[in-house]
């Protein structure tokens, strides 16, 4: 938005983060987002608090953009941080404003969130609820922002809020509307249900080559030209269908599951049980994955030494939430392999989040004296190795290449006994 020529203020509880992004340090890896945050804290137009007075007493349009994770036990979302932002912003909304709704939500909770801002907010005020949910994708996160695919607004049923919801809307997204972004206008729960079914859709899609990988593996199949014949078709189309280890984040998995939760709650459940499957064949990836490390290693990862290339879920992101990766790297490690990681930005975050695991220094560094070397997030600096290279470092030329990413006859050439999920 400062980008974009706004005057911003951001507001977070955490006075640490606050502080770093003050100082124009990112808390997170972000490819290209470092400069768009130094440029517009040096022009002026981009500023951090914690108080939520000043943000009140600063803003036309207040953004809502916390996280909903799923509940600890349970498949539903934690709408604690979306309530516990509204509960203490709209006390304090005392003149005309637009609060946007980004996070992603189960259906219903813009409409119960309308009437909480209508409840708690002064009467002085004129505060409205519009849902605007976001589409961005971690590692393209500056250019889907800019330049989205899509601007989806959800409005309230009250004509008047919602002319005027729309208009402020329309002139914050100007610049996206002249670059004929397209425009759709709708209510409350279809613009909730957009985005889940977004990410349903794109689940779906990644687990059903994952789960013709399986067919392939018992039929002697080779899933990659599988997916490479599929993508011709006009009707299914090559994005998100490469075969692999399947999807983990802070996304997709809690979405899935709280879409399946939430319309269990609106008595629709059967309509989703398809979801239960997706769920499911992306977790058989990884039991997969760990089955062919052990069986290149003769049934057993005891005293034996394994090499992972790659921590977080996804390329160009320091992101480890649900990480199939380090599910994997963890996994092995309790079955009794001596597990050693290198990630190129997910380092930190992994030692963190699995302390019990050895971390080296570069590719080369985690694979050696490897017994097998799990290839797990497709960076490109692993897309690009050198197979002879990393030939020299290891105890034994496994590999398991979990994302097909990298060229079979190349590796076995060099030496290499490769294996990948759905390729014979």
């Amino acid at each position: 938005m400062a980008d974009l020529g706004f005057e911003v203020l951001g507001l977070d509880v955490d006075e640490r983060k606050v502080a770093r992004l003050a100082a124009g340090d990112l808390p997170f890896y972000e490819p290209g987002l470092e400069p768009v945050l130094k440029r517009n804290l040096e022009n002026g137009r981009l500023r951090f608090t914690t108080s939520y007075e000043e943000v009140a007493e600063f803003g036309d349009v207040h953004f809502v953009c916390v996280g909903t994770p799923q509940k600890v036990g349970e498949y539903a979302a934690d709408l604690s941080y979306v309530d516990d932002a509204v509960s203490s912003l709209a006390p304090l909304l005392h003149r005309p404003c637009l609060v946007v709704g980004k996070s992603t939500v189960p259906v219903g909770t813009a409409a119960r969130l309308g009437e909480r801002i209508a409840m708690l907010a002064p009467a002085d005020g004129d505060a409205v609820l519009a849902w605007n949910p976001e589409f961005l994708r971690e590692g393209f996160a500056v250019q889907d922002t800019l330049s989205p695919d899509r601007i989806v607004v959800g409005l309230p049923g009250d004509q008047g809020a919602a002319e005027r919801a729309e208009k402020i809307l329309r002139e914050v997204y100007s610049s996206m509307l002249a670059a004929d972004t397209p425009f759709i206008v709708a209510d409350y729960p279809t613009s909730e249900l957009v985005k889940v079914s977004a990410n349903a859709f794109l689940a779906t899609k990644i687990s059903f080559i994952n789960a013709m990988a399986e067919v392939c593996e018992a039929a002697h199949a080779d899933v990659t030209k599988l997916s490479e014949a599929l993508s011709h078709d006009d009707r299914i189309g090559g994005r998100f269908l490469g075969p692999g280890l399947g999807f983990g984040g802070g996304c997709l998995p809690k979405d899935i599951r709280a879409f399946m939760a939430r319309a269990g709650e609106l008595g629709v459940d059967q309509a989703l049980t398809f979801l239960r499957e997706v769920d499911e064949i992306n977790i058989r990836r990884r039991i997969r994955m760990v089955d062919l490390a052990r069986l290149l290693l003769g049934g057993s990862f005891i005293g034996r030494t394994v090499g992972v290339l790659g921590a977080a879920f996804k390329p160009n992101s320091d992101d480890v939430r649900d990480s199939p990766a380090l599910d994997v790297a963890a996994t092995i490690r309790g079955q009794g392999g001596k597990v050693t990681v290198y990630d190129p930005q997910a380092m930190a975050n992994a030692r963190r989040a699995q302390p019990s695991l050895d971390f080296g220094d570069s590719a080369l560094g985690a694979a050696r004296d490897a017994h097998v070397v799990l290839l797990l997030t497709e960076w490109e600096e692993f897309r690009e190795m050198d197979p002879l290279a990393l030939a020299e470092v290891v105890a034994e030329k496994n590999i398991v290449d979990g994302r097909n990413a990298l060229d079979p006859e190349e590796w076995r050439a060099a030496g290499w006994n490769y294996r990948a999920l759905g390729r014979p």
